[in-house]
């Protein structure tokens, strides 16, 4: 059972910066490692992704240039840095975790419970 715990998220505001980070169980450390985010009222949203050798990285669109995703060397714990924050940032940031898949869509086999980030303008 792999288990992920997010933290990090809070109040800022607007063009602040956040570092997100989920901790994974020693099973996950060889997986791919996501963090997806959802607001009220809308759809789940892909943020970034890292493979388990951290050699390939994808971002979402709203957030590239913006956000940077980054993995301990252990692999233990991965981390979302977040800059220039905006209002529409404002969302649960989830982290994820898959032994293998498209790594941007949403049907990841393990989730966190997930850590508020709100950004005021």
């Amino acid at each position: 059972q792999v288990q992920l715990v997010e933290s990090g998220g809070g109040l800022v505001q607007a063009g602040g910066s956040l570092r997100l980070s989920c901790a994974a169980s020693t099973l996950a450390s060889g997986y791919t490692v996501a963090w997806f985010r959802q607001a009220p009222g809308k759809e789940r949203e892909f943020v970034a992704a890292m493979s388990r050798n951290g050699n390939i990285i994808y971002y979402g669109d709203s957030v590239k240039g913006r956000f940077t995703i980054s993995r301990d060397n252990a692999g233990n714990t991965v981390y979302l840095q977040m800059n220039t924050l905006k209002p529409e940032d404002t969302a649960l940031y989830y982290c994820a975790s898959r032994p293998r898949g498209n790594m941007m869509a949403a049907d990841y086999l393990y989730w966190g419970q997930g850590t508020q980030v709100t950004v005021s303008s």
